[in-house]
């Protein structure tokens, strides 16, 4: 084996390609396949907290009305104590924000609260350190 080659097989194994379901391209050499890559888990973790954060703004929707400011600062302010209380949904919320981002959750929230949600959670991203 060429040490050319060598050196380039030594190159490719020490590698780490996060694409984030994204293209990666590369030169075609040997054994090498071209592709698509794509990132399995993320957007179903995202689908999944943002289902689960649509379904407590529904059942917040039954206490506080959502029809007035003050209403829905009060379900934005009472889901985010829920989240920050529940150790795995909170987990669960702030392992999606950081791989989709807090814009990915406003084209999956749909309730007349969710902007002062997704402002809440921005918050609390950021304070989080992530």
């Amino acid at each position: 084996m060429s040490n050319l080659r060598a050196n380039n097989l030594a190159q490719a194994s020490d590698r780490t390609i996060n694409t984030g379901g994204g293209n990666y391209n590369e030169s075609i050499q040997g054994n090498y396949i071209q592709g698509n890559y794509y990132a399995g888990g993320e957007p179903k973790s995202l689908a999944d907290a943002a289902a689960e954060i649509q379904a407590l703004l529904e059942q917040l929707d039954k206490t506080y009305p959502s029809n007035t400011t003050t209403g829905k600062m009060a379900i934005a302010t009472e889901a985010l104590a829920r989240i920050e209380g529940d150790k795995p949904m909170s987990e669960r919320v702030l392992s999606a924000l950081k791989a989709g981002g807090v814009s990915a959750f406003e084209q999956l929230l749909n309730h007349p609260a969710a902007s002062f949600v997704i402002g809440a959670l921005e918050d609390w991203k950021n304070s989080k350190g992530t």
